[in-house]
Formats: structure tokens, sequence, C-alpha cells
């Protein structure tokens, strides 16, 4: 364990990106239009090139979003070996493709190759770090930071830590990962999955199983979602959204008068029981969601958030006010 500390995130100028694929591209884009000096390296023959074209091709949403001042395209460098690209890095991107054995000899071979004290993140969209720093000599600065594709566009990143990561390391990528514009939530225990993907993984495959079984087609599954839940999920969550159905009371009236349903055969992933834990902390957490607004306050919240969402994507209702 390096007990070299690693830079201010507020200091940080260099970035190095290992692996330049879809979602290592995303984050090479990411970083660049935050100011910062990006470095990767992909050891496929024609990663450079590729790599470049999706910066250019992500650029002009970038511009629309808002650049950092300094911020340029020809900030990036590709370099020629993971040993020189990761030489004067203070962050390093981990995003190589998901498998396991490639993971651990890679994420030992970057822990052998950066500076100490520098922490490296892994991309990974489901392997717990655990299980992943098995190899790595100093294995307390390697950390999951997972992000959303593509990262350029999608704020969130999910940051948690192994069994042998250093707390502060965890503490340390979460607040880089704001300094450098992300949403970060910051994971107080490791779940296959993560948060995120463990609800799309939900959803998806309920809808793998409506069209297995004839039950609905693949238009009406994403229709039943752009057109219904989506609208609201892009700027409240299922837990609050679920609170409104409740009323007045809130959450607690919600459970105490739907929550038979969940013994409803409505999907075929199984409920966990609705004991009184369980109901005390669903309340508890929407209370906390809240943060002061009242039921009327979240109402109108969701009402304005639905009509800027129609309107943002050309969807108002024939006749509605512009």
């Amino acid at each position: 364990m390096s007990t070299t500390p690693p830079p201010d995130p507020a200091r940080v100028t260099r970035v190095t990106c290992v692996g330049a694929g879809v979602i290592g591209g995303g984050w090479v884009a990411h970083f660049l239009a935050r100011g910062y000096d990006v470095t990767a390296w992909d050891p496929a023959p024609d990663a450079a090139g590729k790599l470049r074209r999706l910066v250019d091709a992500a650029w002009p949403a970038l511009t629309q979003l808002g650049l950092a001042p300094g911020a340029s395209r020809y900030r990036l460098t590709v370099a020629e070996t993971l040993e020189e690209a990761c030489a004067d890095a203070q962050f390093v991107q981990e995003s190589a493709p998901e498998k396991l054995e490639l993971k651990r000899e890679l994420l030992a071979q970057l822990d052998a190759a950066t500076p100490a004290g520098v922490v490296i993140a892994s991309s990974t969209s489901g392997y717990p770090m655990t299980d992943m720093q098995t190899e790595a000599a100093d294995p307390s600065r390697l950390l999951v930071g997972h992000p959303f594709n593509p990262p350029y566009l999608i704020p969130l990143v999910e940051v948690v830590g192994g069994e042998r990561t250093d707390r502060s390391a965890v503490e340390w990528a979460s607040r880089f990962y704001e300094v450098a514009g992300k949403s970060v939530i910051t994971m107080e225990r490791e779940l296959p999955g993560f948060i995120a993907n463990r609800l799309q993984e939900a959803l998806w495959r309920e809808a793998l199983h409506m069209v297995a079984n004839g039950e609905a087609t693949v238009k009406e599954i994403d229709d039943s979602i752009t057109e219904g839940p989506g609208l609201r999920w892009a700027f409240m969550g299922p837990c609050l959204t679920f609170a409104l159905a409740g009323g007045e009371g809130g959450m607690g009236h919600m459970l105490d008068h739907f929550g038979p349903s969940l013994k409803s055969p409505w999907t075929r992933l199984e409920a966990p029981e609705l004991d009184t834990a369980l109901r005390d902390a669903m309340v508890a957490g929407c209370e906390e969601a809240a943060a002061g607004r009242s039921i009327a306050d979240l109402v109108a919240e969701r009402d304005q958030g639905v009509i800027d969402v129609l309107r943002a994507t050309g969807r108002l209702p024939k006749g509605a006010a512009e």
C-alpha cells in the first residue's frame, strides 16, 4: 500500500484513459471537454484513428453542453505503450473489455506502471472490484468508476471500492468525478451490476420474457416506457414517483394501499416481503429525497418536468401552448 498521497482532485490536469472503445472513447471526449490533457492507450492497431473520429463525432454535442475554458480536441495524446500512457498520469480510467481475467491482468499492469498514490478506476459494468484487484501489488488505490453510455453525455458515475481498496481512494475519486462534471453515487458496499444496471437489467429481462411469450411486441415495450414512466424518470426516480401515487399520505399510504399488489403476478421477479422495516426504510428514504419539499411541491415539479420533456422532444399534445 502506497503512502504517497494523490494530487488534490481540483488540481488534476492530466488524465489517462486505457481502452479506447465506445466507453473509453466516451471518457476521453468527456475529459477533453472538461479541459483536461488526456493520454489514451489501446492495443488495437487502428485504435488511434477510431478514437479521434469518436471524439470528433461527440464534439458538437459537447459544444452545445458548454466546453470548459481551454478545452480542446487537440489536447489528446495517443500513447504507443501502456507504460508511456501512465508515466505522468494523475488519474487513470480503465475501460477494457468485460472479461474478468483480462481486467485482473490489466489492473495489475496499470498499478505497476502508474505513479504511486494515483487512483485507478475501472469502468466495469458489473464486476466487483474485490474480484478484479487480486493481482495488483497495491490494490488499495483500485476502485470502480462505472459510467453510463455515452460517458460524455450521461452524468452518472457509480463509485465503489473493493475489500482491499482504501476508503480515502474512494473519497478522492468521488470528489474528482464531481470536479470533472459528473453526478456521483458513492456506494457503501459492493453489489454485482451496481445500482443502475441492476434496475436496467430487471426491466430488460422482463421485456425479453414478454417478447418470448408473445405477450408484447418490441415496439409496444419501448413505447410503454417512452410514452409512459420514462417521461417521469427523466427527472424523478421511481421511488419518489411512487410516493406521489399515495397522494398527501406519500410513500406510507402508497405502500399500505398498493403493497398487496406485490403478490400479484406483474413480473417474473420475486418481490421482497413488505415488512415494517422495509416500509419504514422506504418512507424515510423518500422523506430524505424530498429534501423538505411537500407532496404539492413534488406534484408541481413532476407536472412541469413532464411538460418540459414533452416540449423538448416535440411531443406536446396538439393545441398545447408553446
